[in-house]
């Protein structure tokens, strides 16, 4: 999963403050938005439809990161009025300048890949990582909130009538830890991700997501948490240090993209002038098992 919340603390900046509104991002040529494996119609129309989405690294993408969208889609039938419609991973851009960050090109590829030959309903959105400067994740759930209920209108009831899509924030409990810090955010950003959009999150062994809900009271009810029923400790990092000492790190990740990993001979050593480069620009917190 991803680093201690101590050491996302310590990466964030001024990066998560400034102009949150949609239209202060240029448009991208030759984008479409990847629709095809959204539900094209609702079940229950007296649901509300949802889309998940997951910001972070994904370098790379582990069985955790897809594991974390089937968790939350049980969670969502079984113990909500949501019916999950789509999921979406939305890897950050090279802005983002960290260790261990190779270039979006292999992120976008190698989560591709993993959805390919995993999944039906989780999806990859490459509008995030084609920009090249950074973006804060508040304006990227805008951008799939636009694409979503502006551009398709929506979702399909069974009466052929369109229902507006709910977009929500998938993440790990490090991350509420993050936003439950003073001054870590800036205020405009939470009121929008957990107070129009919330967030579901995915508990972490060694987080208090009590304590870090404390402070986080007036979203409390947009903010859901996520039992691990299955306790997982797989992470980004722990890949990366596996290929640095050479050990397997196959059944930790989707088999296709270790296959991907070694015919591009990605994270076979230390890339010390990346994270020098890490040190000029500051980030938002990692996303669940993103780092």
């Amino acid at each position: 999963m991803a680093k201690s919340p101590q050491s996302a603390v310590q990466e964030i900046g001024d990066a998560l403050s400034g102009d949150t509104s949609q239209e202060t991002i240029p448009p991208l040529k030759n984008y479409t938005f990847p629709a095809n494996r959204l539900k094209k119609v609702l079940s229950d129309s007296a649901r509300t439809p949802l889309v998940l989405v997951a910001c972070g690294s994904f370098s790379p993408p582990t069985n955790l990161h897809l594991r974390m969208f089937e968790q939350a889609s049980d969670y969502c039938e079984f113990q909500t009025d949501f019916e999950v419609i789509g999921g979406f991973f939305s890897p950050v851009g090279d802005a983002y300048k960290k260790a261990g960050l190779v270039s979006a090109q292999h992120r976008i590829a190698m989560c591709n890949i993993a959805v390919r030959h995993s999944s039906k309903w989780i999806g990859v959105d490459s509008w995030e990582p084609l920009h090249k400067e950074y973006l804060p994740t508040v304006k990227v759930l805008d951008h799939f909130d636009y694409e979503l209920n502006e551009v398709l209108g929506g979702i399909e009831t069974a009466t052929g009538e369109k229902k507006r899509i709910q977009v929500a924030l998938l993440a790990g409990a490090d991350l509420i830890q993050t936003m439950s810090t003073p001054n870590l955010w800036a205020q405009e950003d939470l009121d929008r991700i957990l107070g129009h959009y919330g967030a579901f999150i995915l508990e972490r062994s060694g987080t208090d997501i009590d304590d870090a809900l404390a402070s986080l009271q007036q979203f409390r009810d947009n903010i859901r948490v996520i039992q691990q029923l299955i306790q997982n400790d797989v992470s980004s990092t722990k890949i990366r240090l596996f290929r640095k000492r050479g050990m397997s790190i196959r059944y930790l990740i989707p088999d296709h993209v270790v296959d991907y990993i070694d015919e591009h001979d990605l994270y076979s050593d230390d890339d010390k002038s990346r994270s020098e480069k890490g040190k000029e620009k500051v980030a938002e917190p990692e996303m669940i098992g993103a780092a």
